[in-house]
């Protein structure tokens, strides 16, 4: 799996392009728009979405899928999880039987409760497929610092494959078998960093963070196992590191948003002029539901969604929150 096709050309689907080359591969980059593949191909940078970031000339980008495609082993789908199926059936026609995935969002689909991966089992059925997660911000992988991410897949050898056609001294992949656990923890971490955002835009404290993060890995865990994953993945890179990352740093966007909303903003403000999607709007809604749907108890995610999608305040949803009953740890 060295000529990698790429499909995304946001944040993270440039750094991956970078990963990539760096580890001895040969990614060629799709993109919607026609801006960000002139500003690659011509300029060597995605100043609207990786502002900043020098690429390398070798990193080549392309409006047209087929091209995209064309001659490669595998392909890192790299688009918001709500339009992964969108992309999975304009990919379909043009993949090569066999051509295995690396799914890179994170996310549930909220048409159907979704993983990415049951999407692409759905829509791409003949691609064998791994999860990419873990605690990742997308500049300072493309600044070439420090990073390591989990690769998940059933098929250790799959696993294997990517890991070597993206690992690196300074991009470290660790290799799970539980795709699952991976994709639960990368998907509700969004949700508990708007939670922790909220904690900190209303000046609740340390103290109230910190217990957040930790009950909110116990609803990541809770839901982890219910739908099929392990709770060591959780605690690993692709739940607790990516946690720990996303609930206390500027540069996550769903943290941002939190900010913004326990200071007394509206979610469109807050939304307004944002390129890049934030994830952890639309998995709110779809975490709550696939929790009620497996019968697994997430009161911190419910109230998060509560807050985004039915109109409560944040005082009443903080106020909810405080006022449970006690129970033991």
């Amino acid at each position: 799996m060295k000529r990698l096709a790429i499909i995304g050309g946001g944040a993270w689907g440039t750094a991956l392009a970078m990963v990539a080359l760096r580890a001895g591969s040969f990614p060629m980059l799709w993109a919607r728009d026609p801006d960000v593949v002139a500003a690659i191909n011509e300029h060597h940078q995605n100043p609207l979405f990786l502002p900043g970031v020098t690429l390398d000339p070798a990193i080549t980008a392309t409006t047209d899928m087929v091209s995209a495609i064309e001659g490669a082993e595998a392909v890192l789908l790299v688009v918001p999880a709500q339009f992964l199926r969108y992309v999975a059936k304009l990919l379909g026609p043009n993949l090569g039987r066999g051509i295995p995935l690396l799914l890179c969002a994170k996310g549930v689909e909220t048409s159907s409760l979704k993983t990415m991966s049951e999407i692409a089992a759905e829509i791409l059925p003949a691609s064998p497929s791994a999860v990419l997660s873990g605690p990742t911000f997308a500049a300072e992988v493309a600044r070439e610092l420090p990073t390591a991410v989990t690769i998940a897949s059933g098929d250790a050898s799959l696993g294997r494959g990517f890991m070597e056609a993206l690992g690196s001294n300074r991009f470290r992949p660790y290799l799970s078998r539980d795709p699952i656990g991976a994709e639960i923890g990368g998907a509700v971490k969004n949700v508990l960093a708007i939670a922790c955002g909220i904690v900190v835009g209303r000046g609740l404290g340390d103290n109230a963070r910190a217990s957040l993060i930790t009950r909110g890995l116990a609803e990541m865990i809770r839901l982890g196992v219910a739908k099929g994953g392990r709770a060591e993945t959780l605690s690993g890179l692709s739940g607790l590191g990516d946690i720990v990352l996303t609930c206390s740093s500027l540069q996550s966007r769903n943290y941002g948003l939190g900010i913004a909303l326990g200071r007394g903003g509206t979610l469109d403000a807050a939304l307004r002029g944002s390129r890049s999607v934030v994830e952890g709007v639309a998995t709110a809604a779809s975490v709550v539901q696939l929790a009620e749907r497996l019968g697994v108890e997430m009161p911190i995610a419910s109230g998060v969604d509560a807050l985004l999608h039915r109109g409560e305040a944040v005082g009443a949803v903080i106020d909810l929150l405080l006022r449970r009953p006690y129970r033991a740890e």
